[in-house]
């Protein structure tokens, strides 16, 4: 391998093996857990990683389909991270379980199980980590005449193994996420979210705006 590639594969490694849970499900991008969706939406966000969770930004195209008290997600994201100039695909997917909640009921209650995966390199230098977000989400729904603000709040155990070459290193510690969503009569929505892992030294985080649209699905 090349200085510059081994370089590079060195600095990934102290930004994610350094601060283990620097990203949440996918790197570089809070866990979003605020409620199962009812039908199709479609996510773009775009976030900023403070300096222990690897500095730079994100961009992210998310997937969420909801039916009755069952959601999934999935996630394609491009995590820049500052210092060598390696852009980094990264994917994810959660399920999700509505606990509470329903048409006449603002307050819900979802769990969630995530797992995301990201890879720099090739060999036995190549960096790979995996990340397993498993927490509860807590929402609340004001209704307004033109819009819907759903403010939200999700707690989690964060699980994260990272390896580089033959060594490896798994961790476990306490995240938490909080964000808002401004839901439009029309399906079309803006949110924003905030993501902190509570790990030794300099905790990882995260902040991401986005936009989204729902589609409703027939019978659902």
């Amino acid at each position: 391998m090349r200085p510059s590639h081994c370089a590079t594969a060195i600095a990934l490694a102290l930004i994610l093996g350094g601060a283990p849970a620097g990203s949440a499900q996918v790197l570089g991008l809070p866990v979003y857990n605020s409620g199962v969706p009812t039908g199709l939406g479609v996510y773009g966000d775009v976030a900023f990683p403070n300096s222990a969770a690897g500095d730079g930004h994100t961009f992210a195209a998310t997937g969420r389909l909801g039916v009755s008290r069952i959601g999934i997600t999935a996630t394609l994201a491009s995590f820049n991270p500052s210092g060598p100039d390696n852009t980094i695909t990264t994917v994810g997917a959660t399920g999700n379980y509505k606990l509470l909640g329903g048409p006449l009921i603002p307050f819900s209650a979802t769990l969630q199980g995530g797992i995301g995966y990201g890879k720099l390199g090739s060999g036995v230098t190549s960096v790979k980590t995996w990340h397993f977000p498993i927490g509860l989400g807590l929402g609340i729904t004001i209704p307004n005449p033109a819009l819907a603000i759903k403010p939200w709040i999700a707690p989690r155990i964060d699980l994260s193994h990272t390896s580089v070459g033959g060594s490896s290193d798994t961790d476990s510690n306490f995240g938490i996420s909080a964000g808002v969503e401004l839901n439009f009569l029309t399906g079309f929505g803006v949110h924003a979210a905030y993501d902190r892992i509570f790990a030794s030294g300099d905790d990882p985080g995260i902040f991401a705006i986005g936009a989204h649209y729902g589609f409703r699905i027939p019978g659902l």
